[in-house]
C-alpha cells in the first residue's frame, strides 16, 4: 500500500470526525517527555495527519503543562537517556523534540539514529524482578583460576571434555576425541588456544597439548610412580600415554599401549594398592588387568606393539565370571558405575546404581555384597527382565502401528495425542518415579580418615566404613551429587546444579559456593594449591585450598584494581520482531518489508510469531509431545525456512535456534561475523492455556550467551478479551517465574512432578477428544462442554508443591542480563469505544490513546513487567485488521468491531538499575532502543508485524588477560605470598624405625607420633618398589615400582592411611603374607612368569605427612626387607585352586571375608584408639 492510499484512507475518516475532542484527563502519560524550554517552544511541528491546530491549540497547551508537571512529579513514568551530550531528536510520526543520547561508554556508529524515548514499568526494585548484581569478581565465590574458560558449547561438538585428573605437575582431560593435558607451570599464562595454533574454544584457555584423535574417553585415572596415564575409551579400548610427552606441539602425541578390553563402553578404571588396573564396563563386568602383564607388554619394542597389546587382551582376569554359576551371578548385572580402591585396607568398592560389592585387592575375591541401604545381597539373576521384554515389544508394536495410521480429523489426531500421552505416563512410571531410583549412586571417594563416602542423585551423602557397613546419612541439598574430592581433611562436593560444598570428615559442610553455571562432573587436586572442577560445558576452574579465608578478599581486592586492564567493551545490533501471522502465510514482499529493511546493521535477528498452528487436533498433540520434549511442525519449519531464506540464511546469517509451542514460534539467526561470540542457545517453553498445558496460550524462549552474558528472548501470548487483564498479568508471571531452560540438574529431582505432569496432559487430550466424540454425534455444544470441563474438574492437582519448591531460587528469566518480551500480550483500549478509537487513530494522537492502553495502565501500577521499559509508542494500534485490506480503513469493521489495539509489543530489560547507570562489569548491559514501529503495509494477517531494533553496549572480561594478572598477583603481592607459605606447614611427626625386617607370616608394629600440638597430621604409606636380593650382590637396589606406588603382593599395610590427631600416635600393622601365583591358564596364555620369587624381598616404603590442609609434605622412607624360610609352605595343586572358587559358589569367599574382615576390625580398632583424645 502506498502512502496516496493511506492518505485516501485517512481523510475519509478525518471527515467522520466530530468538531469536537473528547476530554482529556488533567494528568496524561504519553511519550511528550521533559524538555528543556528551547524544546517545548517548538511544538508546531505536527504531522500532515494530526488533528487541526486551530481547534485543539488550547487544550494541547494545557495538556502538555500538565503532562511536564506529573512528569516532575514521577520521575519512573518516562525518562531520556541522559549524557553530557545533547541533540535534538525528530521523527517523523512524532509529536514533539526531545533531548536524547546514550548513557554507555561505546559509542554508537555515526550513522545510527539516537535512542527513542522510553516507558519503565514500576516494582523492578525488589524480588525476582530485580536486576541481577554483576561484579568484576563473583562477590559471593572465591577468585578462581580459569584454566580453560567456559566455551560456548556450539564450539565443542565432539570435543567435550568429560574427566579429568591431576598429578603435581599437570592436569589431564579426557574428552570426545582424545586426551590432551596442561603443565601447571604454565598455567597462568596468556591464551595461545593450541599451543599458538587457535581453535575456537580455546581461544583463552591456558597452553596445552592434545592426543592424536580417538574414540570418546570416558575414564581417565593417573600413575604418578610410573608417569603414566589410562583412559578408558566408548569403543571399549584403553589406552596408556606417557606424562612426559615431548612439548613442542607440532604433532599430536600418541599413545604407548592400547589394547580391547571391553565389548562395551569403559566406564570407569581404578589402580589398587598393589598395582593391578581395574576396569568396569557394562552389566557388571569388572576385569583385572595384572600389574606383571602391564610391565612385560610395556618392555616392549615399538616393533612388539601388536604383540604387546594381544598379550593384554588375552590376560584379563574376569571376575564377573569367578562368581557366576549355572546362570546366577553374585552381584547384580547393572552397569559398573564406579571403582574405588580403598588403600587404607587393601580393598576395591564396586558401584553400581543400587548396589555396591567389595572385593579384595590382593586375593581378587569377593568380599561382600550390599545395597545402598547397607543390607547384604547374595544372589542376583542375570536373566532379562520380562518386564523389559514385554516393553520392547509394545515399543516396536506402537511404532509400527504409528507407521500404517494416517490421521484424518480431529478424532484421529486427539485419539494419538491421548496415545502419545499414556505411553509417556507409562515410561516414565515405569522407569523410576520410586524413591529408590532417585537413590542411585553416582560418586565415591575415600577420605582421609579411612572412611567411605558415596553421593546420591537425590543428594543424598551416606558415609560407610571400610568393611561396607553403613554409618550415617547426610542431606545437605536435594540435587544430585556427581563428583567427590579429597584434600587433607576436606571432603569436596561436585551438585549437578553446578554447586561445590566443602566438609569436614564428621560430615559438617565447611563452605559452599556456585562454581559454575552447568553441573560439576569432575574434580582433581592439582599441586600448585589448588582443587580443579570441570563442568559439562566444558569450563575448568582451579580454587585455591585456602578459599573460602582471607586469602580470596585480598586477591579481590588486587584484582578490582587491575579492572581497566582486563575489561573490554563492544556493542551489537540486535532486530526483535513479532507477528500474529493468525495461522496463514505470509508473502515475500510481507517478510522483505518486516525485516528486510532493518537488517542492514543487524547482528542479532529474532523473530517471534503467534498462531502458526492453531488447529484443535494439533493443541491436543502438542500437550502430549511437550511431556515427552517433541516439538515442531510443517508449518513451523515453513515459517523458519522462509524468514530465513528472506535473510539470506546460511549466506549472512546462521540460524542459532528455535523452539515451538503448538502456536508459538520463536527463532534466532546470528551474522556470521558475530558468531564466534554468541552460543550456548536453549530453549524453553511454558504452556498457559486450559490447565496451563495446552499451548494455544504461552510463552517460548531462547537464551543465549553473547560477549559472556546472557540473554532472553520470550515470545508469549497471552489470554484474550478485553476483560481479561488479570488472566494476562497472571499468565506473565506464570512464563516468568517458571520458564526453565536448562533441565539437566531438575531431572533427576523432578520425576513425580513429571509424572503428574503427564498425566495432567493425558486428561486433557482426552477432554477434547471427549467433547468432539460427544459433539460430532449430535449432542448439544453445551452439553458437550459440560461433560469435557466435568472431566477436567477431576484430575486432581498436584503442582502446588513443585511451584512452592520453585520459589525458594531466583527464575532462570530474572538472572539474565537482558530479557526481552515479545509477541502478541493481548492488551487493549480500555474507557474508548470503537468509533472514538477510530478517530484518534486517523489523526495520530497516540498520546490520547495511550491513556487507555490497559498494558501501560499495568506497568505503571507495578503489576506486570515489573521494572521492565518499552518505547514510546508512535505507530498506530495493530489489532484487529481486516486481511488483505491495506490503509487505516482495513481496521475490523464487521459484526463485532474490535476496538483498535496495541496488542503486539516488544518490552525489555537491561543490566541497569536505574537511569543513570553506565556500562560497566558491574552494568554489563545497557541497551537503547533506536527503531520501535509496525508495518503498516501488510495486510496477511488480522495483526501488523512490529518490528524492534536495540542497540546493546556490553562490557565483558578478556578472561586470558584476567587469569594472566592473577598469576602475577600470587607471584607479587607479598601479603598474598605470606598466607600461601602459611599452607605449606606441615606438622613435626616422629616414626619408630625406618628399617623392618619380615619373616615368613611375620608381623611388624610401626608407630607414628604427631608430635604438633594444633594441627592433625594426614598421613599416607606407598610404595617406591620392590627388588629381589641376589647372593653376592652388594651393589645398589634398583627398585621398580608397581603401578601408582602399589605395595608388592606379599606385604599388608593396615591401615596405610589416616589422619593423627595432635600429640597422638598411630600404630601401622606390616605383615607378610604368603603369596604364591601358580602357573595358570589364563585366556589360553601361560602365566608361569608371573609367579613371586623365592629369595628374599625388599620394598621401600614411603610415609607421606600433610597437614590437615598443607600444600607441602614430609616424607619418611622405610626399608622393608622379607628374609625367605627354608621351610616355605607347601602349594595347594592345580585343581583346588581355580576351579575350587568357581565351583564352590562363594563358599570361599565367606571364609576369606570373615578372616579378611576380623583383620581389618581389629587394626581399624586399634586406629581409632589412637586417636582418640
Amino acid at each position: 500500500m502506498d502512502n496516496r492510499q493511506m492518505e485516501e484512507d485517512d481523510r475519509d475518516a478525518l471527515a467522520c470526525l466530530s468538531p469536537v475532542p473528547p476530554a482529556l484527563k488533567l494528568h496524561s502519560h504519553s511519550q511528550q517527555l521533559r524538555t528543556p524550554s528551547a524544546s517545548s517552544r517548538r511544538r508546531s511541528h505536527f504531522r500532515k495527519h494530526s488533528l487541526d491546530g486551530g481547534r485543539i491549540s488550547e487544550n494541547l497547551e494545557q495538556f502538555t503543562q500538565s503532562l511536564d508537571c506529573d512528569a516532575c512529579a514521577d520521575p519512573d513514568n518516562f525518562f531520556p537517556f541522559t549524557s553530557t551530550s545533547v541533540s535534538p531528536v525528530l521523527h517523523d510520526d512524532s509529536v514533539d523534540r526531545c533531548y536524547l543520547s546514550s548513557s554507555c561508554r561505546v559509542p554508537d556508529p555515526s550513522d545510527d539514529p539516537p535512542p527513542l524515548p522510553e516507558f519503565v514499568a514500576s516494582g523492578g526494585d525488589s524480588g525476582i524482578f530485580r536486576v541481577p548484581d554483576r561484579a568484576s569478581i563473583h562477590p559471593t565465590r572465591p577468585p578462581c583460576h580459569e584454566l580453560r574458560p567456559h566455551p560456548l558449547k556450539e564450539t565443542q561438538v565432539g570435543k567435550f571434555l568429560r574427566s579429568i585428573a591431576c598429578t603435581d605437575t599437570q592436569l589431564w582431560a579426557g574428552q570426545e576425541s582424545g586426551v590432551r593435558f596442561w603443565n601447571l607451570d604454565r598455567a597462568f599464562e596468556a591464551g595461545l588456544g593450541l599451543v599458538g595454533r587457535v581453535r575456537r574454544g580455546d581461544e583463552d584457555a591456558a597452553p596445552f597439548y592434545e592426543s592424536i584423535i580417538t574414540s570418546p574417553t570416558i575414564a581417565l585415572i593417573t600413575d604418578c610412580a610410573n608417569l603414566m596415564v589410562w583412559t578408558g575409551h566408548k569403543d571399549g579400548r584403553i589406552r596408556c600415554w606417557k606424562m612426559d610427552q615431548p612439548a613442542d606441539g607440532d604433532t599430536d602425541f600418541k599413545d604407548v599401549l592400547s589394547w580391547p578390553a571391553h565389548k562395551g563402553p569403559v566406564l570407569t578404571m581404578v589402580l589398587t594398592s598393589y598395582g593391578d588396573l581395574w576396569s568396569g564396563g557394562e552389566s557388571g563386568t569388572i576385569k583385572i588387568w595384572p600389574w606383571e602383564t602391564i610391565t612385560k607388554s610395556l618392555s616392549l619394542s615399538q616393533e612388539e606393539k601388536h604383540m604387546a597389546a594381544l598379550l593384554m587382551e588375552r590376560s584379563f582376569i574376569d571376575l564377573k565370571n569367578q562368581v557366576t554359576v549355572n546362570g546366577a551371578c553374585s552381584i547384580p548385572s547393572s552397569d559398573i558405575k564406579y571403582l574405588l580402591s580403598d588403600n587404607v585396607r587393601g580393598k576395591v568398592w564396586a558401584a553400581q546404581a543400587l548396589s555396591f560389592s567389595l572385593w579384595g585387592a590382593r586375593t581378587r575375591e569377593l568380599l561382600n555384597v550390599f545395597n545402598i541401604e547397607g543390607q547384604i545381597e547374595n544372589r542376583v539373576d542375570i536373566s532379562p527382565s520380562p518386564d523389559q521384554i514385554v516393553e520392547d515389544e509394545m515399543k516396536v508394536k506402537f511404532v509400527t502401528t504409528s507407521k500404517k495410521e494416517k490421521p484424518h480429523g480431529i478424532l484421529q489426531r486427539s485419539r494419538n495425542a491421548i496415545m502419545g500421552a499414556a505411553g509417556a505416563v507409562r515410561r516414565v512410571a515405569s522407569k523410576g518415579s520410586s524413591a529408590e531410583d532417585n537413590k542411585q549412586t553416582e560418586a565415591l571417594v575415600l577420605a582421609a580418615d579411612g572412611m567411605i563416602w558415596s553421593g546420591c542423585s537425590n543428594g543424598l551423602l551416606i558415609q560407610w566404613d571400610g568393611n561396607g557397613n553403613h554409618v550415617k546419612d547426610f542431606h545437605h541439598l536435594s540435587c544430585a551429587v556427581l563428583c567427590f574430592c579429597t584434600f587433607g581433611t576436606r571432603i569436596y562436593v561436585g551438585y549437578i546444579s553446578g554447586l561445590i560444598q566443602i566438609l569436614d570428615l564428621d560430615g559438617n559442610v565447611v563452605a559452599g559456593w556456585i562454581a559454575h553455571n552447568s553441573p560439576v562432573i569432575k574434580m582433581a587436586v592439582g599441586g600448585c594449591g589448588h582443587v580443579y572442577s570441570l563442568a559439562t560445558h566444558g569450563g575448568i576452574r582451579g580454587w585455591n585450598v585456602a578459599s573460602p579465608g582471607p586469602i580470596d578478599n585480598a586477591i579481590r581486592s588486587e584484582l578490582a584494581i587491575k579492572e581497566d586492564v582486563y575489561t573490554r567493551y563492544d556493542n551489537i545490533k540486535i532486530l526483535v520482531g513479532t507477528w500474529n501471522v493468525g495461522q496463514g502465510r505470509a508473502s515475500q514482499e510481507a517478510l522483505v518489508s518486516w525485516l528486510g529493511s532493518a537488517t542492514s546493521d543487524v547482528g542479532i535477528v529474532v523473530i517471534g510469531c503467534q498462531e502458526v498452528d492453531m488447529g484443535a487436533g494439533f493443541l491436543a498433540m502438542s500437550a502430549a509431545k511437550e511431556s515427552v520434549g517433541l516439538e515442531g511442525s510443517a508449518i513451523g519449519h515453513w515459517w523458519l525456512d522462509t524468514i530465513g531464506k528472506s535473510l539470506g540464511e546460511g549466506i549472512t546469517f546462521e540460524r542459532m535456534g528455535s523452539r515451538q509451542l503448538a502456536g508459538l514460534l520463536i527463532a534466532l539467526w546470528v551474522r556470521k561475523n558475530l558468531r564466534t561470540h554468541v552460543g550456548d542457545v536453549d530453549v524453553a517453553a511454558v504452556a498457559c492455556g486450559f490447565g496451563r498445558a495446552i499451548g494455544n496460550k504461552g510463552g517460548v524462549g531462547l537464551r543465549i550467551r553473547v560477549y559472556d552474558r546472557i540473554m532472553c528472548f520470550v515470545n508469549c501470548h497471552l489470554a484474550a478479551h478485553l476483560e481479561a487483564v488479570n488472566r494476562r498479568n497472571a499468565d506473565f508471571n506464570h512464563i516468568y517465574q517458571t520458564m526453565v531452560f536448562s533441565r539437566s540438574y531438575n531431572v533427576l529431582n523432578a520425576a513425580a512432578g513429571m509424572l503428574s505432569y503427564l498425566i495432567l496432559s493425558c486428561y486433557l487430550a482426552f477432554c477434547m477428544y471427549l467433547f468432539w466424540l460427544l459433539y460430532s454425534s449430535g449432542l448439544p455444544w453445551v452439553l458437550s462442554v459440560a461433560v469435557g470441563v466435568s472431566s477436567s474438574a477431576q484430575m486432581p492437582r498436584s503442582s502446588s508443591n513443585a511451584s512452592e519448591s520453585t520459589e525458594e531460587v531466583r527464575p532462570d528469566l530474572s538472572e539474565a542480563d537482558m530479557v526481552v518480551f515479545l509477541g502478541d500480550f493481548n492488551y487493549r483500549l480500555f474507557g474508548i469505544s470503537y468509533d472514538e478509537a477510530r478517530d484518534f487513530v486517523s489523526q495520530r494522537s497516540f498520546d490520547w490513546l495511550r491513556e487507555r492502553d490497559q498494558l501501560r495502565a499495568e506497568m505503571k501500577s507495578g503489576r506486570v513487567f515489573q521494572g521492565m521499559r518499552e518505547a514510546v509508542i508512535r505507530f498506530p494500534p495493530t489489532y484487529k485488521f481486516e486481511k488483505h485490506k491495506p490503509g487505516l480503513a482495513g481496521y475490523d469493521s464487521g459484526e463485532k468491531k474490535r476496538i483498535p489495539a496495541w496488542c503486539d509489543r516488544v518490552i525489555y530489560r537491561d543490566n541497569r538499575p536505574s537511569a543513570d547507570s553506565e556500562g560497566s562489569l558491574e552494568c554489563p548491559v545497557v541497551a537503547s532502543i533506536i527503531q520501535y514501529e509496525a508495518c503498516m503495509d501488510v495486510t496477511d494477517s488480522d495483526h501488523k508485524p512490529v518490528r524492534c531494533k536495540y542497540s546493546v553496549n556490553i562490557a565483558h572480561v578478556d578472561r586470558s588477560v584476567r587469569r594472566e594478572e592473577l598469576g602475577k598477583i600470587l607471584k607479587s603481592n607479598e601479603d598474598i605470598k605470606l598466607m600461601l607459605e602459611e599452607l605449606r606447614s606441615v606438622p613435626e611427626t616422629m616414626v619408630s624405625t625406618d628399617n623392618i625386617r619380615l619373616k615368613n607370616q611375620g608381623t611388624h608394629i610401626l608407630r607414628i607420633t604427631n608430635r604438633s600440638s594444633k594441627d592433625g597430621a594426614v598421613f599416607k604409606i606407598t610404595c617406591e618398589g620392590q627388588t629381589t636380593i641376589k647372593a653376592n650382590d652388594r651393589g645398589p637396589l634398583g627398585y621398580q615400582p608397581r603401578g601408582s606406588c602399589g605395595l608388592p603382593r606379599w606385604l599388608e599395610i593396615m591401615p596405610a592411611a589416616g589422619v593423627i590427631k595432635p600429640e597422638q600416635s598411630v600404630d601401622i600393622s606390616i605383615h607378610h603374607e604368603e603369596f604364591n601365583i601358580l602357573e595358570e591358564l589364563l585366556e589360553g596364555i601361560p602365566h608361569n612368569w608371573l609367579a613371586e620369587d623365592t629369595g628374599d624381598k625388599e620394598a621401600m616404603l614411603t610415609l607421606e605427612v600433610h597437614g590437615s590442609c598443607s600444600t607441602e609434605k614430609r616424607c619418611h622412607r622405610i626399608r622393608v626387607r622379607h628374609c625367605f624360610s627354608e621351610k616355605a609352605p607347601t602349594a595347594p595343586s592345580k585343581s583346588s585352586s581355580l576351579p575350587k572358587k568357581i565351583q564352590s559358589g562363594g563358599g570361599t569367599h565367606k571364609i576369606d571375608r570373615k578372616k579378611s574382615n576380623s583383620l581389618n576390625e581389629r587394626n581399624t580398632d586399634d586406629h581409632k584408639n589412637h586417636r582418640k583424645p
